[in-house]
């Protein structure tokens, strides 16, 4: 009997110090939470704070070694923090839905409300540290060897932390963060600094997170969900905007001065006789004009569009084989890196200036204005004075960039309108801009089926537009740049470019921009110069085509909304367009064009 006694009493013995342990964790967990009624529980897998205020915590009964118990205790704090310092509600207002984007933001939302006890109480910073050191050690971060997406979450975290505490990451982090350091750039580090000045604040906080995700080209992540089914709906919306854009006579919207009215489709019957081969009935011509756009000798038709053609540049390339070209083109930019850098960066900085936020105060709620608060020493009747943060106002923007796709750009001047269009896109999105990119050619060298159709009627004089056009859309601007980044290698693929029809393509990207609600809606067109196509120039006037394009320019830049620039790629192209700057290399991307843009952006 006494041998049992003895057992029974070791027993309790040994189960002492874990019970010690557990009552003790509670208690420090409900002082940190400031919640003398939270509950604490033992025995979950996973350490966690439940939505009705309950945290649970792993057993230590079953290892009471002194890591083990460093870690238990990191978990109990970094939970008690969050019970203190963070408000489900506004999380979940400010959250995104894109699974990157809200993996980050949820990350940086922990290692704000971890890093606040942390850096004000060193025992929660030594055991936030063990707990995310073994967090680490237990997802195998110390033999990370590549970049994987999941890891930026932690990686960001982990800066964070050190931001706000001045401590340094655990040695198990240190690999996950070098592997990151590429995805942070300059841009990111200052949003991360942000946010650092917001800690305390978490509306304020959440809001500053979302500049980070633009800066990490995630801006439109919480459009994720919906982009699955814009993929299988956009073509047929795109189709029927392009059969829009292809009656010539509507090009504008309610708002704008028509370029006319309506089609003006005219049936001429051919001067010669024999018109239709044996057995065919005589056909209609098919010419359409625009009446708004007539000059002294000939007005701008169309013999045919039957055989023009709108696609999507995975309509022209299979994926491997964009692939392939996507990986030319970055080699150039990886020359070019540094360059590319300066621009995104200055560009950014400046686009981001017109976002800024300012301060209104002497308000009656608010934050309190401690600046204000020797009025009230001075004289204890003065009220308190509050302030709030508010936003400056900042045009919704969308911008279309359409590129020449025509022979004569390749070769240099191609990779160079394609690297424009890069930096562009992404420095653009980056600062909240929605990006279109569109390019312009023909089906075929020298006419075409629409060729083919003005010789079978016995080549009527002056037919007007003799070719079959070709249109590309590279880039939607609801799609993200990461979504359609191969698209752009496109450009480079042998036999792809041919002749330009610059002006029918500006009315074409017109009348997309026309169909969007931002505010402000530029084009910018990229060329190396003057519309060239010779079957339309062989059987028309020798400036038919010149006369057009500087019609449709007058008519965007006197009586369109539309804001219109143009990029000369080593030609200057200031006679057909108003507001243009040239480039002759892609060096000269961070000065002519910064420069350039910067103004055009009113900035």
């Amino acid at each position: 009997m006494g041998n049992r006694t003895n057992e029974v009493a070791g027993a309790a013995q040994a189960e002492r110090p874990a019970e010690d342990l557990k009552r003790a964790v509670a208690a420090t967990t409900r002082a940190l939470a400031r919640d003398h009624g939270l509950a604490v529980y033992y025995g979950a897998d996973e350490a966690e704070l439940t939505g009705d205020g309950i945290v649970r915590l792993p057993d230590p009964e079953i290892d009471l070694s002194t890591e083990h118990v460093a870690c238990l205790r990191g978990m109990a704090d970094a939970l008690a923090m969050r019970a203190a310092h963070h408000d489900a509600s506004i999380h979940a207002r400010r959250c995104p839905t894109g699974q990157t984007a809200r993996a980050i933001y949820d990350a940086l939302e922990q290692a704000r409300v971890e890093a606040l006890g942390m850096r004000r109480m060193r025992g929660v910073g030594d055991n936030v540290t063990s707990m995310l050191s073994s967090r680490c050690q237990r997802l195998g971060y110390e033999d990370a060897n590549r970049f994987e997406e999941a890891l930026l979450a932690d990686a960001l975290g982990f800066l964070l932390r050190e931001r706000i505490t001045g401590r340094q990451s655990p040695a198990a982090a240190q690999p996950i963060i070098g592997l990151c350091r590429p995805q942070i750039d300059v841009t990111v580090m200052r949003a991360l600094d942000e946010l650092v000045n917001t800690a305390d604040e978490q509306d304020l906080f959440a809001k500053k997170m979302h500049r980070l995700l633009t800066a990490l080209d995630l801006a439109d992540a919480e459009r994720e969900v919906l982009e699955l089914d814009m993929d299988m709906n956009t073509r047929q919306t795109d189709d029927a905007e392009n059969a829009d854009a292809f009656e010539y006579g509507s090009v504008s919207g309610n708002d704008e001065n028509h370029i006319a009215d309506a089609v003006a489709e005219t049936t001429t019957q051919s001067d010669k006789k024999g018109d239709a081969g044996e057995g065919e009935k005589p056909e209609p011509s098919m010419r359409r004009e625009w009446p708004g756009f007539t000059g002294s000798n000939q007005p701008y038709v169309v013999f045919c569009n039957d055989f023009d053609e709108v696609l999507r540049a995975e309509e022209l390339c299979d994926s491997e084989e964009l692939l392939g070209f996507r990986d030319q083109l970055d080699s150039q930019l990886t020359e070019l890196q540094t360059n590319i850098s300066r621009l995104a960066n200055r560009l950014q900085r400046r686009l981001l200036a017109k976002q800024t936020r300012d301060w209104e105060f002497d308000l009656d709620e608010g934050l309190l204005d401690s600046a204000r608060l020797a009025r009230v020493v001075a004289d204890p009747m003065t009220p308190l004075s509050f302030k709030q943060e508010k936003e400056s106002e900042f045009r919704d923007t969308v911008v279309t960039l359409l590129i020449d796709n025509s022979g004569s750009m390749r070769g240099r001047p191609i990779r160079i309108a394609a690297i424009t269009a890069d930096i562009l896109t992404r420095t653009l999105e980056r600062c909240g801009v929605k990006v279109e990119i569109l390019g312009f050619t023909t089906c075929t060298w020298k006419g075409g089926q629409s060729r083919d159709r003005w010789f079978h009627r016995h080549e009527p004089e002056k037919p007007g537009r003799l070719n079959d056009l070709r249109h590309i859309i590279y880039k939607s601007a609801d799609l993200p740049w990461r979504r359609t980044r191969n698209n752009l290698g496109l450009m480079l693929r042998p036999g792809l470019l041919k002749e330009n029809i610059d002006g029918e393509a500006l009315l074409w990207a017109h009348q997309r921009l026309l169909g969007r609600s931002e505010q402000r809606r530029i084009l910018i067109i990229v060329s190396d110069g003057a519309p060239v196509d010779d079957s339309t120039l062989s059987a028309n006037d020798g400036d038919y085509l010149i006369r057009h394009l500087r019609q449709v320019t007058q008519w965007i830049e006197h009586t369109s909304s539309i804001e219109l620039l143009a990029i000369g790629i080593g030609h200057d192209v200031s006679q057909y367009y108003s507001a243009a700057l040239t480039i002759k290399d892609a060096e000269e991307l961070g000065g002519v064009m910064l420069d350039r843009l910067a103004e055009f952006f009113d900035l």
